[in-house]
């Protein structure tokens, strides 16, 4: 059975991750950014608030890609 990650209201199927960006700033403003790149050219790109939010959100999402 495929583990999944919940990220921002999204279910993210662990074993469909490609990709991960580096936490960046996001235009106009909005805070931080994440992008991850999904199999079939899905990307998801979470925005958050500040950037120790969303460093913390991608350590979490790492750490279950590891564990998985």
């Amino acid at each position: 059975m495929a583990k999944i990650h919940e990220i921002q209201g999204y279910a993210i199927v662990l074993d469909k991750v490609i990709h991960i960006t580096r936490v960046f700033e996001a235009a106009n403003d909005e805070g931080a950014q994440v992008n991850i790149q999904l199999i079939g050219d899905a990307l998801l790109k979470l925005k958050f608030k500040d950037r120790a939010t969303a460093t913390l959100e991608r350590e979490l999402l790492i750490k279950a890609l590891r564990e998985a």
